[in-house]
């Protein structure tokens, strides 16, 4: 009885914490998202990378990927600014972590074929907003490119 009443204040405390901003996991898909839809174009191949990088990054199943690309989509498209998902990282994660965010960002510009412009600007904007140096950035994309020449 005792474990049923623990477990339902969790879940309870759990829920309001999510309703008053973005998990973790959410904030870093919604930036990825941005990588995404910088171009005006949804290539599957672009989603099909986010959904491998989402699950290598966290320990969550393939239905809770699926439910986390929806909802980290639908966030991007209403929201005014990056604030509340830049803020989140830069508080969560090491500047290691957040270099190696950059560097999927590249990634995911690259998953369909090519770089437009649009993307690589939309990279440097979000590497300005978490404190990337510039050096980092440029090094994760030459880092991209060298494994896509290798794989070529």
């Amino acid at each position: 009885m005792l474990e049923a009443i623990q477990q339902f204040f969790q879940r309870t405390l759990v829920t309001s914490d999510e309703e008053e901003g973005p998990t973790l996991e959410l904030a870093t898909a919604a930036l990825l998202c941005e990588v995404i839809r910088a171009d005006y174009h949804n290539d599957q191949r672009e989603l099909d990378a986010l959904r491998s990088m989402l699950l290598r990054q966290f320990s969550i199943d393939e239905a809770a990927v699926d439910e986390l690309m929806t909802i980290a989509r639908q966030e991007v498209e209403h929201a005014v600014d990056h604030y509340q998902f830049v803020s989140l990282i830069k508080d969560s994660y090491s500047y290691a972590q957040r270099a190696e965010l950059i560097r999927l960002m590249w990634q995911l510009a690259y998953a369909d074929g090519e770089l437009s412009p649009l993307e690589e600007h939309r990279i440097r904007r979000l590497a300005d907003l978490l404190y990337v140096r510039h050096s980092d950035f440029i090094r994760a994309k030459l880092s991209v490119q060298e494994t896509l020449d290798g794989s070529a």
